[in-house]
């Protein structure tokens, strides 16, 4: 009999690069029962799980994925909501590669088990063949928590503090719950509908879910407590965009990402004029940055017709932070890299138009602050790219809108709130943060990870105070 290791990963269904390019649905398909139970049978089922170590959540990930092999998929969803009220979301762009995949001991020697496929393949089964039945909620303690933003880390406090008997309100700013999971993640990537079904998960347990509440402009903090809230806990995300500085930067056709991809995914733009809200289009469009979210602006310009896309980097194939599934399934989709390539100016036309962009090839010299090989430009190496359309995605800033309205919370000196790493504990009395706020643009499930800490120290706080 072969061993486990020994086994090939069951690789999940995907539509064809070809077809996938030009359409908003999403690109794996899923696992079917055999092939969720083929790959669960992977595990090792480990004394010391490697795995839950590398989870942000701890997600007890041996437990469900030995109920799967039983058939029981019941039993692991249970398992699964027991850390994670996020499970659709997490099996679908959580970087487990680095994290829960990237310690497990099967991939010592082979492929490791795929954790993330099987951690989807539970939600999905139960959104579609589940009973709808809740874990059980303890009784009421009286205790009111104002959860401000519905991003992945909000939604986890929320989650987490609600079956532990303590009455939430999530305060939205948009017109629909989710926070980066719908304004920024792609259909292709992340379905809207999946992201609606695990906030319905939680108003079914309870939670209140108060959208278009700017708290810092309709509301603040301190109103919030003067309201009855007894803990506040703040999730707002780093959604201020962010640009280079260089010449041309406003002709018609250069937009940031966080704009450019909130108009096609929360306001699903690409639907117009069947929707309100339109979108730049491009023939030829450039994305700047090597990040999952240009993964998502370059991948989503195809989908709207570009003729040809390009990703501008000045680093080399080696420092792209994106995953690389997400590279992967850009080339594959026929989108180009130019790397090692910096932009130094924009050029346009006499109606104020983009036309193209000059840049200067580069070369790797020493490593920054950040670790990564600073790039150095080549002298004499400019050349130029023709675009109609440039999208920046170079990074975002701290969301300022409550922050600034709020002064007696610390802010660090690039306007990110200074929180305790082990508790989420801000400068002022009652009040949390965790996620991007806090630690600047990072993954859904670290964000996750801040919010479930946040939780425990606010439900101590609660029955013990500050």
């Amino acid at each position: 009999m072969a061993k486990k290791n020994a086994v090939p990963r069951v690789a999940m269904p995907e539509q064809e690069p070809q077809v996938r390019a030009r359409n908003f649905l999403e690109v794996p398909t899923g696992y079917t029962v055999k092939m969720a139970q083929e790959e669960a049978a992977r595990c090792l089922q480990c004394r010391k799980p490697g795995c839950v170590a590398g989870c942000p959540v701890e997600v007890d990930i041996p437990g469900f994925i030995n109920l799967i092999t039983e058939g029981d998929f019941t039993g692991a969803i249970r398992d699964l909501w027991g850390k994670n009220a996020l499970p659709a979301v997490c099996g679908r762009v959580c970087p487990q590669e680095i994290q829960c995949e990237g310690l497990c001991i099967v991939g010592k020697k082979g492929e490791p088990v795929a954790v993330g496929n099987l951690e989807r393949f539970c939600a999905d089964w139960e959104r579609e063949n589940g009973t709808g039945e809740l874990p059980p909620v303890q009784p009421s303690t009286g205790k009111k928590v104002a959860v401000v933003g519905s991003g992945p880390s909000g939604l986890t406090v929320a989650g987490d503090l609600i079956v532990k008997g303590h009455d939430v309100t999530i305060l939205e700013a948009f017109h629909k719950p989710g926070g980066v999971l719908v304004y920024g993640i792609p259909e292709f990537r992340l379905p809207k509908a999946i992201v609606a079904q695990e906030v319905n998960f939680l108003e079914r347990l309870g939670v209140k879910v108060e959208c278009n509440a700017v708290v810092g402009r309709t509301v603040s903090i301190d109103e919030l407590f003067e309201q009855g809230y007894d803990a506040v806990y703040v999730g707002v995300g780093a959604g201020l965009p962010r640009f280079m500085n260089i010449p041309g930067e406003n002709y018609v056709g250069i937009l940031s990402a966080n704009e450019y991809l909130t108009r096609a995914n929360l306001m699903k733009a690409y639907e117009f004029p069947k929707v309100d809200t339109p979108i730049p289009l491009g023939k030829k469009v450039v994305v700047l940055g090597a990040g999952n979210v240009a993964m998502d602006a370059a991948r989503t310009a195809m989908r709207l017709g570009a003729e040809e896309v390009k990703i501008v980097y000045r680093r080399s194939r080696d420092e792209m932070p994106a995953r690389v599934a997400e590279i992967h399934h850009a080339e594959e989709e026929g989108i180009e890299l130019f790397l090692l390539t910096n932009p130094t100016k924009y050029l346009g036309n006499e109606k104020g138009r983009l036309t193209g962009m000059v840049c200067l090839q580069m070369e790797l010299g020493e490593p920054d602050e950040s670790g990564r090989r600073s790039p150095v430009p080549i002298e004499g190496s400019e050349f130029e790219i023709e675009c109609d359309l440039c999208v920046v995605a170079v990074g975002s800033g701290a969301n300022p809108l409550l922050t600034s309205e709020t002064p007696d919370m610390q802010l660090n000196q690039w306007g990110y709130v200074i929180a305790e790493p082990e508790t989420g504990k801000t400068t002022k009395r009652g009040v949390w943060a965790g996620g991007d706020i806090v630690t600047g643009a990072a993954t859904v499930i670290l964000a996750m990870g801040a919010g479930r800490e946040a939780a425990n120290s606010i439900d101590k706080f609660l029955e013990l105070g500050w």
